[in-house]
């Protein structure tokens, strides 16, 4: 209970409405997670997000130059969404239909579907297990995309000079990740292929920045994270890849999601969304060394090094199936048997009809069916 209200008045400090504060305190038992904290460095982006929720009354909000605006998750990574950030093109398409983009930035998944709850966000990036638990939690989101799963970009890291060889050295051992991500789901799914558990391990819940100084510190054996924290720790010899989530082991999708709310009053902004972020897909397939260099100043990784991380992303949309849709919920349904999520989840009350994300979906995408 002490720990609710520490994050209820983490929230409070963030000035967000009541009705959001609610909603965090019913997720935090969800995810039990240190977020939105107001003390801390690495949430100045949700203390950001959350303040500016109480100045919103809709889910796309006014500017002072009289433009809606519309708040797309900033990513990190070497995306496709970060090649629409620089190149501007989505701010130019979007500006003619008088919308603004912004770009906040969150540590993980988990932290974006609060905040698009919260109406702090309106359209997020993350992968397969983020939304579940949101759904869990109540959010009343609306799956928009599916994105390859490149399965190579997430690493289990092990110290350099660790004695652990193998998933099965990890028995008894301190693994971080953060709680309801993509290293949790592999986690799972790598303890499971070795016989184990994941009570077999000590998880230690930390968002990705916590997480690299309690890595780098030696306070925890392993640490299951996503580029381009994977890349910097092996150039700085701190850490050493055990196993990624390639051959198998990653089964599922990364997924463009927002609020119900939000598909309902801008189908528009959507589709000119997906459009351009489609065009950036193949854009950044098609050019390696050009990514490299647009993402240099954002990952802080020199050309080659980003030039060797373009070759783990498959840059790629893909349209919503059935068997997508089939395996979101495998993913619902192990997580509701672990406990970890407080119901069971329909993960289709997410998903839209064939018809509409017909509506919405570039028909370059459509083709792949």
């Amino acid at each position: 209970m002490q720990d609710l209200k520490y994050k209820f008045e983490s929230w409070k400090c963030g000035r967000i409405s009541r009705r959001s504060a609610l909603f965090v305190l019913g997720y935090s038992l969800v995810l039990s997670t240190t977020l939105f904290s107001c003390s801390t460095p690495q949430n100045n982006t949700q203390k950001q997000a959350a303040s500016s929720t109480s100045d919103t009354t809709n889910t796309a909000s006014t500017s002072s130059s009289s433009n809606k605006v519309v708040r797309i998750v900033r990513s990190k990574q070497l995306t496709a969404l970060a090649v629409l950030e620089k190149q501007g093109n989505l701010n130019k398409k979007l500006e003619s239909l008088g919308y603004k983009v912004e770009w906040p930035e969150f540590a993980a998944g988990p932290q974006q579907l609060e905040a698009l709850n919260a109406n702090g966000l309106d359209i997020a990036l993350t992968a397969e297990s983020p939304p579940v638990f949101a759904q869990a939690a109540g959010t009343p989101l609306v799956y928009l995309a599916a994105n390859s799963s490149d399965g190579k970009a997430v690493s289990l890291l092990v110290p350099t000079n660790s004695s652990v060889k193998s998933v099965k050295d990890l028995k008894g051992k301190k693994v971080a990740f953060q709680k309801a991500s993509i290293g949790h789901y592999l986690l799972l799914r790598a303890l499971e292929k070795e016989g184990l558990k994941l009570t077999d391990v000590t998880s230690v819940y930390l968002p990705p920045p916590d997480a690299s100084a309690a890595f780098s510190q030696g306070k925890v054996d392993a640490w299951f994270i996503w580029e381009p924290f994977v890349t910097r720790s092996e150039q700085n010899k701190i850490g050493r890849v055990l196993i990624d989530g390639s051959n198998g082991l990653r089964d599922s999708n990364n997924f463009f999601t927002t609020s119900r709310k939000f598909y309902q009053e801008n189908p528009e902004v959507i589709k000119v969304f997906l459009d351009e972020l489609q065009k950036a897909q193949v854009w950044s397939k098609q050019h390696p060394k050009e990514i490299a260099e647009l993402l240099a100043p954002v990952t802080q990784l020199d050309v080659a090094t980003l030039e060797k991380m373009h070759s783990k992303y498959d840059f790629a949309l893909v349209p919503i199936t059935d068997k997508i849709i089939t395996k979101q919920q495998e993913v619902a349904d192990k997580w509701y048997s672990l406990k970890l999520i407080p119901k069971k989840v329909n993960v289709k009350d997410g998903f839209l009809s064939p018809e509409e994300y017909a509506k919405i979906t570039p028909q370059e995408v459509l083709a792949k069916r």
